[in-house]
């Protein structure tokens, strides 16, 4: 473990390197990753069945909106099947 001067020393060179505007948003960043990481370590079979439902409904909720404008679904990427629904919803919107 470390002591209080090595921590200071370490936030001195943080400092040194980022500049007090960026520290703010570093400090934020590496809170969201401690949180991933506690969140994926303290319970990994929750944390996976949680991302795997969320991604199932995103690629589901794709898939619907696809449907309604009348884009092919069947045996493509997801990627492509948002890029046509951006091209379709561009469209539209210029339409009106």
């Amino acid at each position: 473990m470390m002591g209080n001067t090595e921590l200071l020393f370490i936030l001195f060179i943080v400092l040194l390197l980022f500049g007090g505007r960026k520290l703010p948003e570093l400090a934020r960043s590496m809170g969201e990753a401690v949180g991933e990481f506690n969140k994926a370590t303290s319970n990994p079979k929750t944390y996976v069945d949680e991302k795997t439902r969320k991604e199932t409904e995103e690629r589901q909720a794709i898939i619907e909106a696809a449907k309604k404008l009348g884009i092919e679904v069947e045996g493509r990427d997801l990627n492509d099947i948002a890029q046509d629904i951006v091209k379709a919803t561009a469209k539209t919107e210029l339409e009106k």
